[in-house]
């Protein structure tokens, strides 16, 4: 299992400039007297498609030869990687074939269509994703970009701590949400190249806590019956990740969803940005270990803003 380097998230950096966003790196004297601490939030709400997905899709898509890319790509998703790799497929001019539960938000579809991709439609269980997924790849022969567990993916979204570390290399603290961990794994893997003392934490809902528990543990402990309403964040750690993860990062702290509910309204409040709750849960984190984090200059990573304003929760 290779793992990346700094170099290859480098590599990663050079090959997508030109495609995604710069996003900017903002701080809120409010929240810093709240939180006791001086925090600088990386928008990747601001990020085409409105995530940080973007920069792992596109680095997926832009990655592949010129012969395999003429074959297309594919991916199951409900969520965010499945805009960000139609959006990365059309911007090379290639076939995307996106399987997508029948379930899922209806906005999240038209986006998907609007980019071109073309949409298989399967039961919203992970056995019919998967085995759906293997027909469309075996008919076409595209080539499968894993949401997080997938190297290209992972240095794709280490680009984005790479970007913070460019403007400042002052932190003493990163923290990044975790669901498969895939911003984790490249944000982890930039941080200690480019900082070895800092200390790289993960924020996790206390509903789906498998990263936490697996973290703890040593070893993956799949997630089940996931309930938080952090729908970014259902997902269990893929085995590279886990990898990383294992090596790179320093601690796992977990929040529960009144908590991160109230970082995010602080967010919406307070800065006047649209954040979707998987963003929210570094800020609850720091909220709620205040004496671990007083006076220490953080980066957090806004990982998204795709919020159903139809079902807000405040």
């Amino acid at each position: 299992m290779k793992i990346p380097n700094f170099a290859d998230i480098r590599a990663a950096k050079a090959r997508i400039s030109s495609f995604v966003h710069t996003t900017p790196l903002l701080t809120n004297n409010t929240i810093n007297s709240i939180s006791g601490a001086e925090i600088h939030f990386k928008c990747e709400n601001f990020q085409k498609v409105g995530a940080f997905k973007f920069r792992g899709a596109c680095n997926s898509v832009f990655a592949l030869d010129d012969n395999s890319a003429a074959k297309g790509v594919a991916t199951h998703s409900s969520g965010n990687h499945a805009q960000a790799l139609a959006l990365a497929a059309k911007m090379r001019g290639i076939p995307a074939t996106i399987v997508m539960p029948n379930n899922s938000p209806q906005v999240k579809k038209d986006a998907v269509a609007g980019y071109g991709a073309d949409i298989v439609f399967c039961k919203p269980t992970l056995e019919a994703r998967e085995s759906t997924l293997e027909q469309v790849i075996a008919e076409k022969g595209h080539t499968f970009i894993h949401p997080y567990d997938n190297f290209n993916v992972i240095c794709g979204q280490g680009t984005a701590a790479l970007e913070i570390f460019e403007l400042s290399s002052e932190f003493e603290a990163i923290i990044a949400p975790v669901g498969g961990g895939g911003l984790l794994s490249g944000t982890a893997i930039t941080a200690k190249s480019q900082k070895p003392g800092i200390k790289v934490y993960a924020a996790e809902p206390e509903g789906a806590d498998d990263a936490y528990r697996s973290f703890k543990a040593g070893k993956i402990i799949p997630s089940k019956n996931p309930d938080t309403i952090c729908d970014g964040l259902l997902t269990s750690l893929g085995e590279l990740n886990f990898e990383i993860i294992s090596q790179y990062v320093d601690d796992i702290f977990t929040a529960n969803d009144e908590e991160i509910k109230a970082a995010m309204r602080l967010i919406w409040e307070r800065m006047k940005i649209i954040v979707e709750p998987s963003s929210a849960v570094p800020l609850a984190v720091v909220l709620t270990n205040k004496e671990l984090f007083a006076g220490k200059k953080i980066a957090i990573i806004l990982s998204g803003g795709n919020v159903d304003l139809g079902k807000l929760e405040f």
